[in-house]
Formats: C-alpha cells, sequence, structure tokens
C-alpha cells in the first residue's frame, strides 16, 4: 500500500509539471517563469536521485529522475522561447 501511494503521489506530480513545461512549450512563452526555476529544479532532482538511490526507494529514483528530465526539457525550452522573443 504505501508504494502505490508512493507511485499515485510521482503520476501527480509528474503530470502536473510535465503539463506546465508542455505549455510553456506550446505557447512559445517564458511569461511568468524565472529562468532560476529550472536550475534549481535540476540540482534539486540531482541531489534527489542520489539521495533515493542510496536509500533504495526505487519510487523516489523513477520520480527524480522523472522530474530531472522534466526540468532539463523545460529548460531547454526556455531557453529556445528566450532566444526566439
Amino acid at each position: 500500500m504505501p508504494d502505490a501511494v508512493g507511485w499515485f503521489a510521482t503520476a501527480v506530480l509528474i503530470a502536473t509539471i510535465g503539463r506546465q513545461v508542455y505549455t510553456q512549450w506550446r505557447d512559445k512563452s517564458c511569461v511568468g517563469i524565472s529562468k532560476w526555476l529550472f536550475v534549481g529544479q535540476t540540482v534539486a532532482s540531482i541531489a534527489f536521485v542520489i539521495y533515493s538511490w542510496l536509500l533504495r526507494d526505487w519510487v523516489f529514483v523513477v520520480a527524480n529522475m522523472a522530474m530531472l528530465a522534466i526540468a532539463i526539457a523545460g529548460q531547454v525550452i526556455y531557453l529556445h522561447n528566450k532566444r526566439a522573443g
């Protein structure tokens, strides 16, 4: 049961943040997005992947790896939109 709650929370978090990055990409806009948002998210996600790995908490390893991928995509989209705008 605890893992099911963890996987559910992971799905909600990834869907929420992923949707924000998708909207940023679709609208080709950086309005309201700090350049430090994805930098901070990237650093935190790397640290959380390491921490989760050391604890062998596979729910959080997967969740934080997905969040890291989203942070990198968000940063790339942010920089692209900034240059285009």
